[in-house]
C-alpha cells in the first residue's frame, strides 16, 4: 500500500504537465519562405460586389433641337469667333498712297484751239482716323503738254504740294477729295497783231481743287489698288489765254495703296 502511495505521489505533477506540453507542441512558428530581399506578400484584397449593368435597349437616341437659319442650313451653328469672317481685320493706321494720272482737255480761246495733255505722279502717307476715313500730305510732278493751232508743243513741268482726304462710302467705293499747291512752268499768249501771237513762257502758282469717286480692289492684306476720276474746279484758261490749272478735265489717277503699320484690330 505504501509504494502505490508513493508512486501516485511521484506521478501526479508529471500527469499535470502533460496537457500543457502537448498544446504547446501543437502551435508551429510561421516561418517566412520567401527569398532575401524581398517584400512580403501583400494581403489580398476583399472581392467586391459586380455592379449591375442595365440591359441594352433598341429605343433610338432624342435628336438635337436645332433649327435651319439663312446663314446655317443645317441648323448647326459654329461657336462665335471661331471662323474667318467673325475675326476682327487688322486695322493699319499709316500706309503709303501713291499715284498716276493721266488727263487731256481741249479748249478754244482767242488765238484759236488749245490742247492740254498731263501725266503725272503723287506720293503721299496716309493716316487712318477711323477704318473708313483717311487723310495726309504728299507730294505732285506733272508733264503737261500743250498742242496750239500752227504752233509748235509746248512741254512743261509742274511740282506741288497736297492734302487729301478720303471716306470709304460703301463696301469698295470711295469719294477723294485733293487740294494742290502747285508751281508750274507755264505761258502766256500775247497778241502782236490782230492776226499773229506768240508765247512767253513763265512760272505760275496754281490753287487746284479736286473731288471725285473711286474704286479700290484689296490685292492682299497690305496691298490695294485704286482707280479715281476727279473733277478739276479750276480747269480752263483765262480770258487772255493762259492755263488755269496744271490739270486737264477729268483727272483720272490710277493708285497703289501698302499699309505701313499694324496698330490694332476693331
Amino acid at each position: 500500500m505504501k509504494r502505490i502511495l508513493l508512486a501516485l505521489t511521484l506521478a501526479g505533477p508529471g500527469l499535470l504537465l502533460t496537457p500543457t506540453l502537448v498544446r504547446a507542441q501543437d502551435v508551429k512558428p510561421e516561418l517566412n519562405t520567401a527569398p532575401p530581399g524581398t517584400a512580403p506578400r501583400p494581403a489580398q484584397p476583399a472581392v467586391r460586389p459586380a455592379v449591375p449593368v442595365p440591359a441594352p435597349t433598341d429605343e433610338p437616341l432624342p435628336a438635337p433641337d436645332v433649327k435651319p437659319t439663312p446663314n446655317s442650313p443645317s441648323g448647326l451653328e459654329f461657336p462665335k469667333g471661331t471662323s474667318a469672317a467673325d475675326q476682327p481685320k487688322p486695322v493699319y493706321k499709316f500706309f503709303l498712297y501713291g499715284n498716276f494720272n493721266l488727263g487731256y482737255s481741249g479748249e478754244n480761246t482767242i488765238v484759236g484751239p488749245i490742247g492740254q495733255f498731263s501725266a503725272g505722279i503723287g506720293p503721299s502717307i496716309g493716316y487712318r482716323v477711323t477704318d473708313k476715313f483717311a487723310l495726309g500730305p504728299g507730294i505732285s510732278y506733272t508733264y503737261n503738254v500743250f498742242s496750239f493751232d500752227g504752233a509748235p508743243n509746248l512741254k512743261r513741268n509742274t511740282i506741288g504740294l497736297k492734302l487729301f482726304a478720303q471716306y470709304i462710302v460703301y463696301k469698295q467705293f470711295f469719294v477723294h477729295a485733293e487740294y494742290e499747291a502747285t508751281k508750274a512752268e507755264s505761258f502766256d499768249i500775247i497778241l502782236t497783231s490782230p492776226t499773229t501771237a506768240s508765247i512767253v513762257q513763265l512760272n505760275r502758282n496754281y490753287r487746284t481743287p479736286l473731288a471725285g469717286v473711286g474704286y479700290r480692289s484689296e490685292l492682299s492684306d497690305r496691298f490695294a489698288a485704286d482707280i479715281v476720276v476727279l473733277y478739276n474746279f479750276n480747269n480752263g484758261y483765262s480770258s487772255d489765254g493762259t492755263p488755269l490749272s496744271p490739270y486737264g478735265q477729268p483727272v483720272i489717277r490710277f493708285n497703289l495703296l501698302y499699309n505701313l503699320k499694324w496698330k490694332a484690330r476693331l
